[in-house]
């Protein structure tokens, strides 16, 4: 019995996609790649560099912040969080529109979380966290408290843009995310993301020039070279 339940399970799994097997590596690569490859996309149509001028460390900041924010952390808030704090979203990402429509506690969850994403993670932890990881690369200390003070500061100076353009995207988009089935939905919010991704790397992506001055500074007296 328990090898005819083990050929069954195997069977079962083969049928599935990778996505399906592997969720959270599915959305790592995901995020990752198309961090990266928003940013390319922004250095080369929209700021004209040619493919052996692009900034590879302005990229990097964004590869970093991919793989272990929006790959890392948020798959381990939106998924394993998630479904702790709102616990009919499993249940309601797989009914059909119709039987979401008629899901009273399924509807609210998902509104809660669309409500927490769009007025507490994004704006409280997304945020801060971006500039926080824009400092270590582009920063003008090597004090971790001061990058944290930093990239606080500089969006604190930009919030209001910011936060107005993040409700314009992820208010519709966490709408749909949070009706999705799981596998699918952080998937689904890297692809918008690829576009969010775009804006903020074509809004907040450079250095100004007082940043590079500081920044070359700070590698000479390092001994590294800018």
């Amino acid at each position: 019995m328990k090898t005819a339940g083990k050929v069954a399970t195997l069977a079962e799994d083969a049928g599935k996609s990778f996505a399906e097997r592997n969720p959270f590596l599915f959305q790592l690569g995901v995020a990752t790649a198309k961090t990266s490859a928003a940013d390319i996309m922004v250095q080369v149509v929209v700021d004209k560099k040619k493919w052996n001028e692009i900034d590879y460390r302005r990229n990097g900041i964004f590869v970093v912040f991919g793989f272990a924010y929006l790959g890392g952390f948020q798959y381990w808030l939106m998924v394993n969080k998630f479904s702790k704090w709102f616990p009919t979203r499993q249940k309601f990402a797989k009914l059909s529109l119709a039987e979401k429509l008629k899901d009273k506690a399924g509807m609210i969850d998902a509104l809660k979380m669309v409500a927490f994403d769009v007025f507490v993670h994004l704006p409280l932890i997304y945020f801060p966290s971006y500039y926080t990881c824009r400092e270590i690369v582009t920063g003008t200390s090597w004090n971790p408290l001061v990058w944290v003070k930093d990239g606080c500061t500089k969006y604190w100076n930009n919030k209001e843009e910011d936060c107005l353009a993040m409700i314009k995207l992820w208010g519709p988009s966490d709408c749909i995310q949070f009706s999705m089935p799981i596998h699918f939905s952080m998937p689904f919010r890297h692809m918008v993301s690829f576009f969010w991704t775009a804006y903020v790397s074509f809004t907040r992506g450079g250095d100004d020039k007082e940043d590079v001055s500081k920044l070359k500074r700070r590698l000479s007296v390092s001994g590294d070279s800018a």
